[in-house]
């Protein structure tokens, strides 16, 4: 069986972070998140894959090639016109030559669920959908479901008749591309795939399947925190680089070649430490942080639960905590990044002309590329700054910021 990966759309929900990177390929746990959906599909048992791109795709093709490297082998197909979801696996035709595993590639989804749905299709040769159980459906294509089977998706109404969405994740038959041919434009003119579905629901064929693993729909970039904490806790500790006498390593700790740390430095698992990347003297490293590559944490630094992308440099007096860096970014001496409300609330985030919450208690920066900050400044919690932007000494930064920026 193949499966199709979805991965064509420009992450604009996600910018900052997307602005320069596709989002198939922003670092979480480690490796790209791509590489995370690669592997639950190879630990399921499918290697042949049609990987659906677009925007950026160049970068997409360059970084994965023919899958070798990912144990997988993949075909590309390009999505030129972005006309829906219905659209994007419709492209997908000729390439599928009986049931298919059809999957977003911006989810975050267990092998076991999905070995859990292929014997599903397997019994009864019947579609089946994933579906998983979340506190805010809205957001989401709503499922009614009876014995079993699908009744109808209602997509993002405003009072969901129950708390079960539509996980991003499928097992097909080839039917569904007559199904597709079939369907219609939706109201903001695009083809949607939960139509074609609940065309497919009339006959009374889908199953569903209530998935048990961990799952996460990465739309916001606060949700790669989500992810990387739930991807974190995965991974098995290896040492090839340099850790200096002196130096601590607690719990899972992933220690690429060429990466340093040296001595007084203490890191607290899981935490995984790209190639190249230099740490201490006396540095804490807490648990669920991702450094990329070429990553400079110095003296007296504190980072927790965040992922830190390739190059950027936190290297003196500094606290990081809940946040998500961008590439090549600098942290002036004593650049303090906040993470928690005084009254302990939730944290909100200004966010596509509005405030959204964003559900977490701990929520410290979204920083794009190319960020400088100067010494002692300040970032408020769930800011975000986006590429290019300084933020000069003792200034603080909050709200949204837009690119190119200058806080002084």
């Amino acid at each position: 069986m193949k499966a199709l990966v979805l991965a064509a759309g420009e992450g604009t929900r996600l910018r900052p972070l997307t602005s320069n990177i596709p989002k198939p390929l922003i670092m979480v746990a480690g490796k790209p998140f791509l590489s995370h959906v690669f592997s639950a599909l190879r630990s399921a048992g499918i290697s042949d894959i049609v990987l659906l791109v677009g925007w950026k795709s160049n970068r997409i093709r360059e970084h994965y090639r023919d899958g070798a490297g990912e144990g997988v082998f993949i075909e590309y197909l390009e999505q030129k016109e972005r006309m829906g979801t219905a659209h994007a696996i419709g492209l997908a035709e000729r390439m599928m030559d009986g049931p298919f595993v059809c999957v977003n590639g911006d989810v975050v989804i267990s092998d076991s669920d999905l070995k859990e749905m292929l014997r599903v299709h397997g019994q009864s040769g019947a579609d089946v959908m994933g579906a998983v159980t979340v506190k805010d459906p809205r957001r989401f294509g709503v499922i009614e479901m009876s014995g079993g089977k699908l009744k109808r998706i209602v997509e993002k109404p405003r009072v969901p008749p129950t708390d079960l969405i539509n996980a991003g994740v499928f097992v097909f038959n080839r039917r569904i591309f007559e199904m597709i041919k079939q369907t219609e434009k939706s109201p903001r003119g695009e083809y949607e795939i939960t139509d074609t579905i609940n065309m497919l629901s009339a006959s009374g064929e889908v199953e569903m399947h209530r998935l048990r693993g961990d799952w996460i729909d990465v739309g916001r970039p606060w949700d790669l925190l989500k992810a990387n904490e739930i991807l974190m806790q995965r991974i098995e500790g290896k040492v090839d680089g340099e850790v200096e006498t002196g130096a601590t390593l607690a719990g899972e700790v992933i220690v690429e070649k060429g990466a340093r740390i040296r001595a007084g430095s203490y890191i607290e698992g899981p935490v995984f430490i790209s190639e190249g990347c230099d740490l201490g003297p006396n540095c804490y490293v807490r648990p669920s942080t991702c450094l990329g590559p070429r990553v400079r944490v110095g003296s007296a630094v504190e980072v927790k639960n965040s992922i830190v992308m390739a190059g950027t440099h936190i290297p003196h007096h500094n606290y990081v905590g809940d946040s998500i860096i961008g590439e090549r970014c600098n942290l002036g001496a004593g650049t303090k990044i906040a993470n928690l409300r005084f009254d302990d609330r939730p944290i909100k985030v200004s966010f596509n002309g509005g405030t959204i919450d964003s559900e977490r208690r701990k929520l410290g920066v979204i920083m794009g590329d190319d960020v400088k900050t100067g010494i002692n400044s300040m970032i408020d919690a769930g800011t975000i700054i986006w590429e290019n932007s300084t933020i000069g000494p003792g200034a603080m930064a909050r709200g949204n910021i837009g690119p190119r920026s200058k806080i002084l």
